[in-house]
């Protein structure tokens, strides 16, 4: 019987580091997707994220104690940026201030991925045989930066799902206006928080297995070029 995710994931082999990475990912990411909403409505003449005080780098404003509070206890969290649309200049203004947070996640996807793919083959000497990376930093660093590879990409994908209030159900409501007038109906809400509920029991495992996929991928293609004798 599976008891609390810390204590669970603690007692493994690694468990200490792989808390670690994942407290300090999860809060990281969320942090810089919510930032990347705020500098991109700034961008586009929306001065909310700062008047309301959320352009810090302090996690507690953008996840606020709930989210932190879901996150010890089991191990997911969420965060928001205010921002009003009716202030961004240009048209499709408010699409691309949605889209900034999944492609502020997929950025660090890619430099985690970038280095994860780099650690191993120079920390075990393939650069410079002379040059190796002693344990535990070896392994610490290589689970730290997997994580963070691979949860990033899984909340590029959850987050761009087009399902309100997901950024895809948000960046969907702006270019179809069917889909738009549908989640504001009367029973819109309730649809929206049925696809969501669904994804989120169902879908999860998936998203993940996508994720580490793609990082897998990723990590072969790039070895493959810069090292192909290793």
């Amino acid at each position: 019987m599976s008891g609390w995710w810390i204590a669970d994931l603690w007692s493994t082999t690694n468990g200490p580091v792989l808390v670690v990475s994942w407290l300090v990912w999860v809060i990281g990411s969320i942090t810089l997707h919510e930032l990347a909403h705020g500098w991109t409505a700034l961008y586009f003449g929306d001065e909310t994220p700062r008047v309301s005080g959320h352009m810090t780098w302090n996690p507690l404003v953008h996840m606020g104690p709930y989210s932190l509070f879901a996150l010890a206890l089991v191990g997911i969290a969420w965060g928001a940026m205010p921002v009003d649309p009716s202030r961004l200049r240009g048209k499709h203004a408010d699409t691309l201030v949605t889209l900034a947070g999944p492609m502020m996640n997929l950025a660090l996807a890619i430099i985690a991925t970038l280095v994860y793919a780099l650690w191993e083959p120079i920390g075990t000497g393939g650069l410079n045989p002379s040059f190796t990376v002693q344990e535990p930093l070896f392994t610490n660093m290589r689970i730290f930066l997997l994580s963070g590879a691979w949860l990033n990409v899984a909340l590029m994908l959850f987050n761009l799902l087009p399902i309100p209030p997901l950024d895809g159900g948000r960046i969907l409501m702006n270019l179809s206006r069917g889909f738009r007038e549908m989640m504001r109906s009367e029973n819109g809400q309730w649809v929206a928080l049925g696809m969501f509920v669904i994804v989120f029991v169902f879908g999860a495992e998936y998203l993940f297995s996508a994720a580490m996929i793609s990082v897998d991928v990723a990590t072969g293609f790039i070895r493959g070029v810069l090292f192909p004798n290793w």
